[in-house]
């Protein structure tokens, strides 16, 4: 029984564990003596981990398909991950999305309120949140009012700017802005 919790107290998840981002977080934390379970969207290929030092432990390393929208998958996931949950997982999209309600919002507004519901019930110690690029970009005039400035926690997507652009395609996602 203490191996196990040894384990738990040890185990980080990371979502999106096999995106660019995540795959160095698991990366970081199994060079620092951490178990992780990675979760990875049940469409993708994350093997791509197990080439990481310490990724070829099963023991070490847990693959974990998991949609953001699914809350059971979610919970089993982060089931077991005492020492923390970081949250990378955000879908990213570089067409114009079809529906970006479905595609782009629910994810990511849905799939955080899941990931924080199941850190708290597996009892996570910490818990942290990223945000995605699609936050702060697209916002084609950040760089002409403040020349010189590197993008920054005070630049936010162009509301206006998204409007003019999905209006032609999604006019009912415009009444929540």
């Amino acid at each position: 029984m203490a191996g196990i919790q040894m384990d738990a107290e040890r185990r980080v998840c990371v979502t999106g564990g096999d995106g660019f981002i995540g795959s160095w977080i698991v990366r970081g934390l199994l060079a620092k003596g951490y178990a992780v379970t990675a979760t990875h969207h049940p469409a993708s290929d994350p093997t791509h981990l197990r080439s990481l030092p310490g990724g070829d432990d099963s023991r070490r390393l847990h693959l974990h398909p998991a949609d953001l929208i699914d809350p059971d998958a979610i919970a089993t996931a982060v089931s077991g991950c005492c020492a923390g949950v970081i949250h990378v997982a955000s879908p990213c999209i570089l067409e114009d999305p079809r529906d970006p309600q479905r595609e782009l919002v629910a994810p990511a507004v849905e799939g955080t309120v899941n990931v924080l519901e199941a850190a708290r019930a597996a009892g996570a110690r910490r818990v942290v949140v990223t945000s995605s690029i699609s936050a702060m970009v697209p916002n084609p005039t950040w760089a002409l009012d403040h020349p010189g400035r590197p993008v920054d926690e005070e630049c936010w997507t162009d509301i206006e700017y998204c409007k003019s652009r999905q209006a032609r395609s999604a006019p009912h996602l415009l009444q929540n802005f």
